[in-house]
């Protein structure tokens, strides 16, 4: 958790970029990631030197060459220890002229993030501005993981907050909840088709730190969690650039963080290949069959950008994989042949295992569209028995354009679980929905199959819903309860509103009589 002084030091950089001329919210985002990346760089060559020195041998991995580069400048002065004492004006004439053209250069340390500094562009505008923000950003701490990650995480809910490009980001707690619902295991490889910051990835490591850090013991399943695990797809190279720091900041070593456009380009080498998908992709419409990768349209013929990624997902699983994924909620009742077929793909021939519908505004200010989230496990051979339907009515935030919080810290996203139930209040709970998610889910193979279809959650069986045209949508299967009320008769009615008309006149000519 940021202490008020760290998010302060953070503000402060941020107003820094603001007021020195950079008003775009993902440019200064990108130029913070530089200058981490950067700093990270020397601290694996301290490190780098220190084991060389208490071993007494020759560095084996050397992040800046010796010597200096092709202009004459020492790569020594390019390090961040070095650079944060210059001056201003020799600060930025090393960084714009020595070290961006190092940083797209250099083959970095095998990881993606420095792949993806390849095209990096240096557009701080002042002497003054860099050398406000490095002092700024040498005097944040970055020795503890958590910390960076936090500190990172602050930063790119700076870029949803200022009201552009929010789209990169799906809050938080909707995020945690379907990694938890997901529960990764050390064996999982996951990947989200459009990471964007790479949310998705960073929660589930931090899931699987929290809960089976034994796997850190086992020397397979670390390098397993380092260089194999985790998989990320953008077509933009700002997220992917973003995204890969944020992965770096969170203690992934090297993940495979690439530029891919998940819909258009062929997926025969990643076909089968993952245990897990976490994605929440945009749904820009349609898209051109000429531009569709040929292989989705072999699963669903649709120019659909929420049917192709449902397509997409179910291409990259392996048998046994399982999916949490958002999507639109006319994907749950669409009544083109596509939309049908698709949803009985996922009833008859794979195991659709839960619908969680989202409220309207979870995605405002951004977006206003309705959603749910999908569990499935892709089978290749049916499975579907039951689905499990869960009516999210509140997600701890208001749903308007504000998204104020509505309880406590403390009360918020999933922490107020103990012992795997929810521990809110019914006025609580009608405010955070999010505890009693997680804790029905667990029970949707037990207590959950006998409740009524007038829960907040209940199951359906596979009949039911094959023979509703495989409509998935909540409404048509959750069953209200009207109170009954009485109502007197007509006549005993009638003779009261006569009595009441006779009451009436009578006190007007009472009033006519004191007025006369």
């Amino acid at each position: 958790m940021l202490t008020g002084e760290l998010r302060g030091q953070v503000d402060a950089i941020w107003n820094a970029f603001w007021s020195g001329g950079i008003a775009n919210p993902i440019e200064v985002m990108e130029q913070i990631t530089y200058l981490l990346f950067l700093r990270r760089l020397d601290d694996l060559h301290t490190l780098e030197e220190n084991k060389s020195q208490r071993l007494g041998q020759p560095m084996e991995r050397r992040i800046y060459p010796e010597g200096a580069d092709a202009k004459g400048r020492a790569y020594d002065d390019q390090r961040w220890s070095r650079l944060k004492h210059f001056a201003p004006a020799e600060m930025f004439s090393v960084v714009g002229e020595h070290v961006f053209p190092f940083l797209r250069s250099m083959g970095g340390d095998g990881s993606t993030y420095a792949h993806h500094m390849k095209d990096a562009r240096f557009t701080i505008p002042t002497p003054a501005l860099l050398a406000k923000v490095v002092d700024m950003l040498d005097g944040v701490p970055m020795d503890d993981r958590d910390t960076k990650g936090d500190l990172y995480e602050y930063m790119l809910g700076k870029i949803a907050s200022a009201g552009q490009n929010g789209q990169f980001r799906t809050p938080r707690h909707l995020i945690r909840l379907m990694v938890e619902l997901m529960a990764p295991t050390p064996q999982d490889t996951i990947c989200d088709p459009a990471s964007g910051t790479c949310g998705f990835l960073v929660v589930a490591g931090e899931y699987l730190r929290d809960k089976r850090p034994e796997l850190f013991r086992d020397a397979r399943l670390r390098e397993h969690f380092h260089h194999g695990m985790f998989h990320g797809y953008d077509f933009d190279n700002t997220m992917l650039r973003i995204g890969s720091m944020n992965m770096a900041l969170h203690g992934v070593d090297n993940p495979d963080i690439r530029y891919k456009d998940s819909l258009a380009q062929s997926h025969a080498g990643d076909e089968e290949a993952y245990s897990l998908i976490l994605a929440n992709p945009p749904f820009a419409g349609s898209l051109d069959y000429e531009n569709t990768a040929k292989d989705l349209l072999a699963i669903v013929k649709t120019k659909k950008t929420e049917l192709l990624f449902l397509a997409l997902f179910l291409r990259l699983l392996k048998p046994g994989g399982r999916a949490a994924v958002v999507v639109p909620d006319g994907v749950l009742f669409g009544s083109s042949k596509a939309h049908k077929e698709l949803r009985r793909m996922l009833v008859e021939d794979q195991k659709l295992d839960a619908v969680i519908s989202l409220p309207s505004g979870v995605f405002k200010p951004y977006a206003g569209v309705s959603c749910a989230i999908l569990v499935f496990t892709k089978t290749n051979s049916g499975g579907t028995d039951t689905v499990w339907f869960y009516d999210m009515k509140a997600d701890g935030w208001s749903l308007d354009d504000k998204r104020q919080p509505l309880l406590p810290e403390d009360k918020l996203g999933l922490l107020p679980m103990l012992d795997g139930r929810s521990q809110l209040s019914e006025s609580e709970h009608a405010k955070n929905n999010l505890p009693d998610v997680l804790a029905r889910w667990h029970e949707r193979d037990g207590g959950e199959l006998a409740r009524e279809r007038t829960d907040q959650s209940f199951c359906v069986p596979k009949g039911d819903i094959a023979g509703n045209d495989y409509d998935l949508s909540i409404n048509r299967y959750k069953e209200v309860v009207h109170a009954a009320s009485e109502h007197l008769p007509p006549l005993e009615i009638l003779a009261k509103l006569k009595a009441l008309e006779a009451e009436i006149e009578a006190g007007m000519e009472v009033l006519e009589g004191m007025l006369a």
